[in-house]
């Protein structure tokens, strides 16, 4: 770094993304959770009819993509917001709730992003410790008189809360914004955002990166009351007006009406879950009950380190998060039926190798 950088952004600790090794046929990519399914035709179309208008500027108010959303999830327009990614939307959402003497309360074992913004931004973080078995205990969560984050399945973990506790967490908490993080909500788990209606401090952030085959164009959501879009909306315009380019908007809004496209990968994606999670536990992995497009596994006889170094010097890239609590546990994206059978004899060959 360069000696006229801030002192305090001298010591910032960077959020670290999965690996993204070049594109190689042999190699199986399981550690940053994309979607092993490519986006549907009505998509690819959608981004092709974009091309000829990238000259200008994209809509800065994402109408069509709101009107979409607002049909897909039964909320008005002005309920919505689209960002560059959910990443994008939870700065704007902490930097709207939050400031030095107002904090966030997040797990201690959750979304690594969460503490880097709080870095960035100078927010103090009340950290909750999971309890033994990786569950959020919702009774930690009430009355803290702080912003409240929870990613909803959590993120290693791929556990997740009933709707009604995360509900009881808001209504415990009026005074302040509850933030439920739902990247991986359409994968087995029940979304929020119909209480969003009940709440007025119940914010949800979606992603099109997941369920929705779009990682690579950037796309995300924010659902709540019309005055926490409002305030969303203040912090967009003043920091990024034309935050989600054209062609995103475009692909986010055909997907967003493909509504059969989504529901069949998604259970194509929770079927091979399933199926995989039984085939290591034979193995004698142990592993949460995920509910998201990932494993989170223990196999019992190396370290998570060690294990996915094994499997990277066999071509296949899953996730080790180098944390307390978790040292001896990785994160396995769930790719296609063929993908999981490689992954699995590659497995085998590395137990069977000691």
């Amino acid at each position: 770094m360069s000696r006229f950088i801030t002192p305090t952004l001298a010591g910032l600790r960077p959020y670290t993304p999965g690996e993204q090794p070049p594109v190689n046929r042999r190699l199986v990519k399981l550690n940053t959770n994309e979607n092993p399914y490519p986006p549907s035709s009505a998509v690819v179309d959608a981004i092709r009819d974009e091309e000829w208008r990238l000259q200008l500027y994209p809509d800065p108010g994402c109408a069509a993509l709101r009107r979409a959303a607002a049909w897909f999830y039964g909320v008005a327009e002005d309920e919505v917001m689209a960002g560059n990614g959910s990443d994008e939307v939870l700065f704007f959402a902490l930097r709207a709730f939050c400031d030095g003497g107002h904090g966030i309360a997040r797990a201690d074992i959750t979304y690594t992003f969460y503490d880097t913004l709080c870095q960035l931004l100078h927010l103090p973080q009340r950290i909750l410790p999971l309890r033994e078995d990786f569950t959020i205990d919702p009774a930690d969560y009430r009355g803290l008189n702080e912003t409240i984050v929870i990613a909803n399945p959590n993120a290693p973990t791929g556990l997740a809360l009933d709707p009604e506790e995360i509900g009881a967490i808001a209504a415990a908490n009026p005074d302040c914004v509850v933030i439920v993080d739902e990247a991986y909500v359409d994968f087995g788990a029940r979304s929020c955002v119909p209480l969003t209606r009940r709440y007025e401090n119940l914010l949800v952030v979606q992603t099109f990166s997941k369920s929705r085959q779009l990682a690579g164009a950037r796309l995300g959501l924010a659902i709540g009351s019309r005055e926490l879009i409002a305030d969303l909306e203040r912090v967009r315009g003043s920091l990024n007006p034309y935050n989600v380019s054209r062609t995103a908007q475009a692909a986010g809004t055909a997907a967003l009406y493909n509504r059969g496209y989504f529901e069949e990968t998604c259970r194509q994606i929770a079927e091979t879950r399933a199926w995989a999670a039984e085939q290591l536990a034979a193995r004698g992995f142990a592993m949460t009950d995920s509910l998201a497009n990932f494993l989170f596994v223990n196999n019992g006889r190396m370290s998570g380190a060690a294990f996915t170094e094994a499997l990277r010097r066999k071509n296949v890239v899953i996730r080790y998060f180098d944390l307390p609590r978790i040292r001896p546990w990785v994160r396995i994206s769930v790719g296609t039926q063929e993908q999981m059978e490689v992954l699995l004899e590659r497995v085998d060959r590395i137990l069977q190798e000691g």
